[in-house]
């Protein structure tokens, strides 16, 4: 069922292989156009879900296509990312070094808790997201925000360094939450 909602989570799915091309070898212009692209997508996560809710429109198109645009944009961001450099001469990656651990944890997180909604599919037993888990994906998006940004403006070194630091906190996050879903799981697993 194509509704509104439907329409705006597919177009964060459509909007991941141009942020992927964007960030393949970017200028700082191409750091603006996907920083303004990637807020737009990130406005979008927000307002499917919020549409769907007060228009009456949650569907199972929707509860499935959800997560996966989010773990499909996040993904490809932090991987182009960590492949991606603030200036085309620069050495170091806009993720590098030890910043690349949280960068893992994240990705790492989003596997396992895929794996755990599957198994937990057919038991009936749902997985809601919890307050905590918002906070992470807020964080999230601040981070890969700041990142992108601090492409388009490589001499603003503050801007990076926001973007790293939420990074963290995301990471820490994902812990905290992931551990939630897996002691859930946990419990239906012999």
């Amino acid at each position: 069922m194509l509704t509104l909602p439907n329409i705006l989570t597919l177009s964060r799915i459509l909007a991941v292989p141009i942020l992927v091309y964007l960030l393949w070898k970017p200028s700082p212009i191409d750091y603006w156009i996907t920083w303004v692209l990637f807020s737009i997508v990130g406005i979008t996560d927000y307002f499917d879900g919020y549409l769907a809710r007060a228009q009456g429109q949650i569907s199972r198109l929707g509860q499935f296509l959800d997560p996966i645009a989010d773990k499909i944009m996040v993904a490809a961001v932090l991987i182009m990312l960590i492949a991606s450099r603030k200036v085309p001469d620069e050495p170091e990656p806009v993720i590098a070094g030890l910043t690349v651990i949280p960068a893992l944890i994240i990705l790492m997180r989003e596997i396992i808790v895929s794996g755990l909604r599957e198994f937990l599919g057919p038991l009936n037993v749902s997985v809601p997201v919890s307050r905590l888990a918002k906070w992470k994906t807020t964080f999230q998006m601040l981070a890969l925000g700041a990142l992108i940004l601090s492409g388009a403006l490589p001499s603003q070194l503050w801007i990076h360094d926001v973007g790293i630091w939420s990074l963290w906190l995301a990471a820490a996050l994902t812990l905290i939450t992931g551990y939630d879903y897996l002691r859930v799981g946990l419990k239906h697993m012999d």
